[in-house]
């Protein structure tokens, strides 16, 4: 059983940063790529960021590309995403996922994870 934990949401103002980090439980997480998605208040989840298993490749969303940063350190088996120039339209609450085993590229499609977290609330005052 895997268990992924979201940490560092908060309220920020409009161009402030925060930085979530995702913890796992289990040694295989670091085989495995892993991605950010968020879900805004009554809208669908959506793919934010995604990294390979060994860090090689990362993908984005389009409206983040540039302002975020999703990294990992295997060794604390963490996945970390760098949120900067926050804005109104980030307000979400961001989940992370395990993705697909040994995967270089990451896909966007939430059918591609099987473990998620719960979530950490993100809120950017404008």
């Amino acid at each position: 059983q895997v268990q992924l934990v979201e940490s560092g949401g908060g309220l920020v103002q409009a161009g402030g940063s925060l930085r979530l980090s995702c913890a796992a439980s289990g040694r295989t997480f670091n085989s495995y790529a892993v991605g950010w998605f968020r879900r805004p208040p009554g809208k669908e989840r959506e793919f934010v960021a995604a990294i390979s298993w060994n860090s090689a490749n990362t993908f984005y969303a389009d409206s983040v590309r540039g302002r975020f940063a999703i990294s990992r350190d295997n060794a604390k088996n963490t996945v970390y995403l760098q949120m900067n120039s926050l804005e109104p339209e980030d307000t979400a609450v961001y989940f992370c996922a395990r993705g697909t085993y040994f995967s270089t590229r990451p896909g966007r499609s939430v059918a591609e994870y099987d473990y998620w977290g719960q979530g950490t609330q993100v809120t950017v005052s404008s």
